[in-house]
């Protein structure tokens, strides 16, 4: 299959004739999600890239209960039973220490959390992907706000990247892809000197070291939009594509959901945009007008008794504490002692809406979708359906933005 780095090339090269194209990453936080990215890239004949983190998919199983071997199978399911014949990557992202939050809670030691994330490493080889997103930019042993120095992002970038090497030609794999850098502040790099800095840095250890033919396909930059911010910023896009261009590579952007002008994204020069927690959105969304349906069943018929899902839904999320990472630092102070009740209720909601993907596959909650789903079976054919095909509806408005429409014989074929 053709690599994620030819398929960049590709994209460089369709530029120069006029022909602009970003590729979409979903994150595959949830199953109906994966279902829906696998129908999208059916029916518009495009390569899809699926973007996991550690937190979701891992050794240990993640929050969506999938080790790496895991979702490729699922996903390799899914395009059977949907006829997809368009090329679909499984990619690691945001692959680095402390990246994944179990590590951090933990309190893992730079030397016991590198170990962990090669580990991975491998096993997403091993499992197939196409993409390692390496990214060592966090280090927890800082003092709070204080960015790493680009010396080190350098260093352990190349440390990692040598080691996925290692292991690949061990196992007698492909080439793989890879994509560096952060469009959070962590490393520094978002400074247009510093994000110089780690490019030459970079380039100067891989070809040092004999590592050259794995310089990354993807740089990821700040390109505007963060957890709160949806504005994509061309102005700053152009100026990293021009940085990275010369160099084979593409930028990828990051915090895409919601963003207000998607077109503006192949128009700039990007090569890659992760797209997840709108997805969830859409998912609760769409559970929630099927519970809205089943009110209405409910009220008619004394047979049917509510599922109750919306309740063990946010007591799921109140009970991992997840939603206690995206607490400002006035809201940690206001829920010390008093916790998840004493925020306003359009907060509650934002962080329901958003710590959904964490917990759809706790017990209690898959439970209760199954009882919805199983009140409303004589009422509609394909409940699960309905959700999946809501998110594909939301993933089609990305695809037709970057230009993905039969966009596999243009870049695969």
């Amino acid at each position: 299959m053709t690599s994620i780095g030819e398929i960049v090339h590709r994209i460089l090269a369709l530029r120069e004739q006029g022909t602009q194209i970003t590729l979409l990453a979903v994150c595959p936080n949830s199953d109906a999600v994966l279902e829906a990215a696998v129908v999208a890239a059916a029916a518009n004949d495009t390569p899809m890239l699926f973007a996991a983190t550690l937190n979701q998919v891992d050794r240990d199983g993640g929050y969506t209960g999938w080790t790496a071997r895991e979702l490729v199978a699922r996903m390799t399911e899914l395009a059977r039973k949907h006829g997809c014949t368009a090329p679909l990557y499984p990619c690691l992202d945001h692959g680095g220490p402390w990246l994944k939050d179990a590590h951090t809670r933990a309190g893992l030691s730079l030397e016991e959390t590198m170990t962990e994330v090669k580990a991975s490493l491998t096993a997403c080889l091993a499992a197939g992907y196409g993409l390692l997103h390496v990214d060592p930019t966090v280090d927890r042993t800082l003092p709070k706000d204080q960015p790493l120095e680009i010396d080190a992002v350098v260093d352990r970038t190349a440390e990692l990247i040598a080691h996925a090497e290692a292991e690949r030609e061990r196992m007698g794999l492909p080439p793989v892809s890879y994509e560096v850098g952060t469009e959070e502040v962590h490393g520094g790099l978002v400074d247009m000197d510093n994000f110089g800095r780690f490019l030459d840095g970079l380039r100067a250890r891989l070809d040092s070291t004999g590592l050259a033919h794995a310089w990354p396909c993807f740089i990821v930059g700040k390109v505007g939009t963060d957890l709160h911010t949806t504005d994509f910023d061309p102005t700053s896009a152009r100026r990293l594509f021009e940085r990275v261009a010369p160099l084979s590579s593409l930028v990828k952007g990051h915090y895409t959901d919601w963003v207000a002008n998607p077109a503006d994204y192949p128009a700039t020069g990007m090569g890659g945009a992760n797209v997840g927690p709108e997805f969830t959105a859409t998912e609760l969304a769409a559970l929630r007008d099927l519970c809205e349906r089943e009110r209405k069943l409910a009220a008619s018929r004394l047979d049917v008794e509510a599922s109750g899902f919306e309740a063990s839904l946010k007591a799921a999320v109140v009970e991992s504490n997840r939603w206690r990472k995206w607490l400002t630092p006035a809201e940690a102070l206001e829920t010390e002692g008093r916790g998840f009740d004493a925020l306003v209720p359009d907060r509650q909601e934002w962080l329901v809406s958003t710590g959904a993907r964490y917990v759809w596959t706790r017990p209690s909650v898959l439970a209760a979708r199954g009882r919805l789903y199983a009140n409303l079976s004589t009422e509609m054919p394909d409940p699960n359906g309905f959700v999946v095909d809501r998110i594909a509806k939301n993933i089609q408005a990305y695809v037709d933005a970057f230009n993905l429409r039969d966009a596999a014989p243009l870049l695969v074929g």
